[in-house]
């Protein structure tokens, strides 16, 4: 009876473990592979730490391990193979992608609200809470009291001194 007792445990034992591994085992990827030549990939680097992930968009694609990331380093890599310079690689990804891509975007018409548009909000802001306080200010009225007022103001003051001393 022991001997059947200790069998049904090891293979709960075994089922449960299993159920512990099996989501594991979904959750990994594939290895990212190992940069052929080193040139490319020092070359490919110094672009991508200039450009902008567009998923993560705070991250540089350099730094992101997202799956578009990982498709615009094998993109500018076979570029670099195809004897692109990197004018024409950054010039192909915004023509694709815009020039959000780019961390640091040209001054024109077009991205003039991305170089001023966090200035304009600022001022927008600070000029807003200036015209709240003073007018708030203005709707506050100094509260004079008469001496009747003063007089019960005091009696209820000294009455909690009274309360607490005893």
């Amino acid at each position: 009876m022991m001997h059947q007792f200790s069998a049904v445990v090891k293979v709960t034992i075994f089922v449960f473990v299993l159920f512990l591994i099996f989501p594991l085992s979904t959750w990994s990827k594939e290895a990212l592979p190992v940069a052929e030549d080193p040139e490319v990939e020092k070359r490919m680097l110094a672009l991508t730490v200039d450009l902008r992930c567009l998923v993560c968009q705070n991250e540089s694609i350099a730094d992101s391990r997202a799956e578009f990331s990982n498709d615009i380093r094998r993109e500018i890599r076979e570029q670099i193979k195809a004897d692109k310079t990197d004018k024409e690689i950054v010039q192909f990804l915004v023509d694709r992608y815009g020039d959000f891509v780019l961390y640091n975007p040209p001054m024109k018409p077009t991205t003039i609200l991305l170089w001023f548009g966090p200035v304009i909000l600022f001022v927008i802001g600070v000029s807003s809470l200036i015209v709240f306080l003073r007018r708030r200010r203005l709707q506050i009225e100094d509260v004079t009291l008469s001496q009747e007022q003063l007089k019960e103001a005091e009696a209820l003051l000294n009455e909690n001194k009274k309360g607490k001393n005893v």
